[in-house]
């Protein structure tokens, strides 16, 4: 039985083969349980929608998005997916409507980076909000996790990224991620991991007693090649076994059109 299968509807670059493809600095998964498909994050433009289609992904059955932080490349998209489906409920995390921006120093100003929508705009779409708060059952497979815990001092923030009217430090509390079933532990599917994917993993670990054993999607890596090596030899050492990441990873094994399968073992 498929246990899941992950389609990257968009992302940064296309899959070497499927050149038909658009990319764009973005990233949507379609994501496929047992129980039921839904989107993680949707883009910036809507440019993954038309992927889909030239990928023969029918989204009409899509009832649930889950929007993993408010940022403009992985909710901006949200919008355009209205066309293509009915949607009951979008899931985000605590405070997902504060509006984000992102200090440019060159020019001395500060860029909008939100999704471009408001809470009211989702009630008029008749939308439902489900805010996860710890963890949500999306269905008998796929959990949304938020609240990550500070395990790792290394993995700070970009100082640029800010919120709200008084452009105060963004901690990222918006940021969820999904939980899917892998043998006898878990896979991560996340958006940028703005709080440290190390945080997000070890926090995950300790709330579920249960091994983390694959990551995909984007993990935010920045602070050179030394971060990087440190990043990823932690993970390994955490348990983590497999590596799909792409966006803005630093070091990227996915793209626009690649598809992760995982089959129930016997």
């Amino acid at each position: 039985m498929l246990l899941y299968r992950v389609t990257v509807l968009m992302d940064n670059n296309v899959i070497g083969t499927k050149r038909e493809l658009e990319s764009e600095h973005g990233l949507s998964m379609f994501i496929e349980t047992p129980d039921s498909t839904f989107l993680f994050d949707c883009g910036h433009t809507g440019l993954a929608w038309e992927n889909a289609r030239k990928m023969g992904i029918d989204l009409s059955a899509v009832k649930n998005v889950v929007l993993s932080h408010s940022h403009y490349d992985h909710a901006g998209g949200f919008p355009a997916l209205l066309k293509y489906c009915q949607l009951e409920a979008v899931y985000t995390g605590r405070n997902f409507w504060q509006e984000k921006y992102s200090y440019d120093k060159e020019n001395d100003e500060y860029q909008y980076k939100g999704c471009g929508f408001t809470k009211k705009d989702l009630d008029s779409w008749g939308i439902e909000q489900r805010v996860c708060r710890s963890i949500l059952p999306l269905d008998d497979y796929a959990n949304v996790v938020t609240g990550f815990d500070k395990h790792y001092d290394f993995e700070t923030i970009p100082a640029k990224f800010v919120r709200g009217e008084g452009k105060v430090p963004d901690p990222f509390d918006d940021e969820i991620c999904v939980l899917l079933p892998e043998g006898d532990g878990l896979a991560m599917v996340v958006g940028c991991s703005h709080v440290g994917i190390l945080n997000m993993v070890a926090t995950v670990m300790e709330r579920t007693e249960l091994p983390v054993y694959s990551v995909m999607g984007g993990i935010h890596l920045v602070g050179g090649e030394e971060r990087i090596d440190r990043t990823m030899q932690e993970l390994e050492r955490l348990g983590v076994e497999n590596f799909n990441l792409c966006h803005c990873s630093g070091i990227n094994n996915m793209a626009t059109g690649s598809v992760i399968e995982v089959q129930c073992q016997d």
